[in-house]
């Protein structure tokens, strides 16, 4: 199991490189529509995923626990197509959400900005002034959008294994590049690695949803990270209580698959609150 992630600046080609590199490792593409399908399955509606798609949500909505439940969800949908086997992600902070995860190759593509432009009037059918500025809505959205749900630079070039320009090379030269460097880094070793690490992932996903949205234990920041067969809790909560909850509500939830271990790092931290 293997996959690359595909970030991209507004007309860099990303959608048709994506495509593209697809259909030659034979692999799945998981774009936008394919997450949208997948969360709206989860009960989140339109209206709170063009709020927080690949944009900087307002400050109140940044603060409040759709945000997190947005979150939470696509972190969910993700880890669930790549439950499914080979895939190539397209956006949506996937290189963030997958990383550490051996057998990942994260790619940035660029162009300059007279292309792009270019590229924009050509599509969008306008004039240069306001293809500059759907170019510049488009960067401070995505730019934002990483900041808030990931707290990572978009554009840092350390965040990625490769970054392409487009604007010098097309989707069938960076899809060859990409597939070359995909046979040289994604071993045999490196897929049985990833494939532990993702089902890891993925069963943390779990227990969190079953503490949260099932067991509505509200305990703040949760996370939770499998590791072997050791379950770690952090976050916040009110009362001890609450914490033994969650506790008791992870055991239950691991006994489905297997013994593993609890330990709680959760913080008791006395009439804690945050916005609704």
């Amino acid at each position: 199991m293997a996959i690359i992630t595909i970030s991209r600046e507004l007309a860099a080609l990303g959608d048709e490189t994506a495509s593209e590199l697809a259909k030659k490792l034979n692999y799945r593409l998981i774009d936008k529509n394919t997450l949208e399908r997948k969360i709206k399955s989860y009960g989140i509606d339109d209206a709170r995923l063009k709020q927080y798609d690949e944009r900087k949500p307002p400050l109140w909505a940044s603060l409040s626990q759709d945000r997190d439940n947005y979150l939470h969800f696509l972190k969910t949908a993700m880890l669930a197509e790549a439950m499914l086997g080979n895939a190539v992600f397209v956006g949506r902070g996937a290189s963030s959400i997958f990383k550490g995860i051996p057998g990942v190759l994260s790619i940035f593509l660029v162009a300059t900005l007279e292309i792009r432009i270019e590229r924009v009037k050509s599509y969008f059918r306008c004039d240069e002034k306001k293809a500059k500025r759907i170019i510049e809505k488009s960067d401070n959205d995505r730019i934002g959008f990483h900041h808030y749900f990931f707290d990572v630079d978009w554009r840092a070039p350390e965040n990625y294994f490769l970054t392409l320009n487009t604007g010098r090379t097309p989707p069938s030269v960076c899809t060859e590049v990409i597939k070359q460097l995909a046979d040289y880094y994604i071993t045999e070793k490196t897929q049985i690695l990833h494939e532990t690490r993702v089902k890891e992932a993925m069963l943390s996903q779990e227990i969190k949803h079953f503490i949260l949205y099932e067991k509505e234990a509200p305990v703040h920041f949760l996370e939770v990270v499998v590791s072997g067969d050791k379950i770690f809790l952090y976050g916040v909560a009110n009362s001890q209580a609450l914490v033994d909850a969650a506790i008791s509500a992870a055991i239950e939830k691991a006994m489905e698959y297997a013994s593993l271990s609890v330990r709680s790092e959760i913080q008791v931290v006395q009439e804690y609150s945050i916005v609704p």
